[in-house]
């Protein structure tokens, strides 16, 4: 079977081990070495983030799978293709899943497609995704009710909300940021989880999360401050 070996890593990940470009490479090359598989060409994404699928190498791939120039794709995880639950499910439907026939290799996650124990796994991942970003969402809801309690601005906007009619500067109601409700909710999670502030910070930076200042990167204090607030909302 010929394959391609896909390879990413975020510019918060190209200093820290596991996850180099190099280093999936050789895992890509001995996997298909050792399964059979003809690897044709190792496409890289360096410095891309997997919060969605416009990559230029990633796009490079899937094309070649949609041509049948390949026959499928190996990674060294399944995260080097995609965070995204929404995503995930396009791919298996158009390339992945049993009448797309394509075939997908993750070596870290033990996943070959050609097999129906395969794509049982892969989709129990993928449900398991969904069902753990929902549950974040239930379980975040009453710690974001402290932003509930601003119902006018009073000072800075804070983090998970807006201006609900910015265009009028004598309306200070202020409404949800479905992204940044989000955001938070799985700050919590990994928090709850045994996370280090700078960890959670270079995690969201490397998900794109949105800030409230626009920036690219989260740092370890702006991850302390909203923690902090959301968690004497819990407690008052």
């Amino acid at each position: 079977m010929d394959v391609d070996g896909y390879v990413r890593v975020s510019t918060e990940e190209q200093a820290r081990g596991g996850v180099s470009i190099e280093v999936q490479t050789a895992k890509v090359r001995m996997y298909c070495e050792l399964h059979g598989l003809t690897l044709r060409e190792i496409i890289a994404d360096e410095g891309r983030s997997g919060k969605d699928l416009d990559r230029p190498g990633l796009r490079r791939a899937l094309e070649r799978l949609r041509s049948g120039e390949s026959e499928g794709v190996v990674v060294a995880k399944l995260d080097r293709l995609s965070r995204s639950v929404a995503d995930w499910n396009a791919l298996i439907v158009e390339f992945f899943g049993e009448r797309a026939g394509r075939q997908l290799f993750s070596i870290g996650d033990s996943i070959d497609t050609r097999t129906a124990a395969g794509r049982l796994v892969l989709n129990v991942l993928m449900s398991v995704a969904q069902w753990e970003r929902e549950t974040i969402a239930e379980r975040v809801y009453d710690a974001m009710q402290y932003v509930k309690k601003i119902g006018n601005r009073a000072g800075q906007i804070p983090y998970g909300r807006r201006l609900a009619n910015p265009g009028d500067p004598d309306d200070t109601r202020l409404e949800d940021v479905p992204e940044e409700v989000a955001t938070v909710a799985l700050m919590l999670e990994l928090r709850r989880g045994g996370w280090s502030l700078g960890r959670i910070a270079r995690h969201l930076t490397d998900r794109g999360a949105p800030t409230k200042s626009g920036a690219t990167t989260w740092s370890k204090s702006s991850v302390h401050a909203i923690l902090r607030r959301c968690e004497r909302a819990i407690a008052s």
